[in-house]
């Protein structure tokens, strides 16, 4: 059986992490940032854990992570 091509677009933007779950970067620190509190720009820098109802497709996406 052939190999499965990992998604391009999916292994720039999640991680595995050590214990199965998927983790992602926040949205919304790219532009805009000057009406933005640095409080705010601070915690969308920190990545976060996927959501549940995502995860199983992220994993097909990325499957040799």
């Amino acid at each position: 059986m052939n190999k499965m091509k990992t998604h391009s677009g999916s292994k720039k933007r999640f991680k595995i992490t050590g214990t199965g779950k998927v983790s992602r970067t926040q949205a919304g620190k790219k532009h805009i940032l000057t009406k933005k509190s640095r409080k705010r720009k601070n915690d969308l820098g920190k990545s976060v854990i996927a959501s549940k109802a995502n995860e199983s497709n992220i994993k097909a996406m990325i499957p040799y992570k």
